[in-house]
């Protein structure tokens, strides 16, 4: 497999989220980290700002692109000529979700997989809006997320 793409809206970027993007590494020779534009969101880090921590938290891991995109990830995996799409899955509710997912995908693009990995234990309690909620309360962050987004966060304080 040449190309797989992990979508999210990354914010922050978790040590999940690397887990995920290090283990497709090794599934594919390009893995495009798409850093979702969603409007119904209010983000607390800018596209701009996420697209950054999630470069500066992957730049070691081989075949990494990061890439912000809006609209369709059907057509954004077929415009980036990706054969797979990488998804985690938490439990039997992100499962449900994301085979809904899978499925209206390949009925937008019929050349697109889509792969579900299973999170680790280690990682599988972890979300970006825990992240948030452990430094908001002054929590430590760093067994939840890279350096580079306390640094991120206290910077933003």
């Amino acid at each position: 497999m040449n190309t797989v793409v992990f979508p999210g809206s990354f914010d922050p970027i978790t040590n999940g989220h690397l887990d995920l993007i290090t283990r497709a590494s090794h599934l594919a020779e390009r893995v495009i980290v798409a850093v979702a534009i969603n409007n119904s969101k209010n983000p607390f880090f800018d596209l701009q700002e996420r697209c950054e921590l999630v470069s500066e938290a992957t730049k070691d891991i081989k075949g990494v692109e990061v890439i912000p995109f809006e609209g369709l990830l059907a057509e954004f995996a077929k415009t980036h000529q990706a054969q797979a799409l990488i998804r985690g899955i938490r439990g039997a509710t992100d499962t449900d979700y994301e085979i809904q997912l899978s499925q209206v995908n390949h009925t937008l693009n019929p050349q697109l997989e889509t792969i579900l990995l299973p999170a680790h234990a280690r990682t599988a309690f972890i979300s970006s809006t825990i992240v948030k909620e452990v430094f908001k309360h002054q929590g430590d962050i760093s067994l939840l997320a890279p350096d580079c987004v306390k640094q991120a966060f206290i910077k933003k304080q």
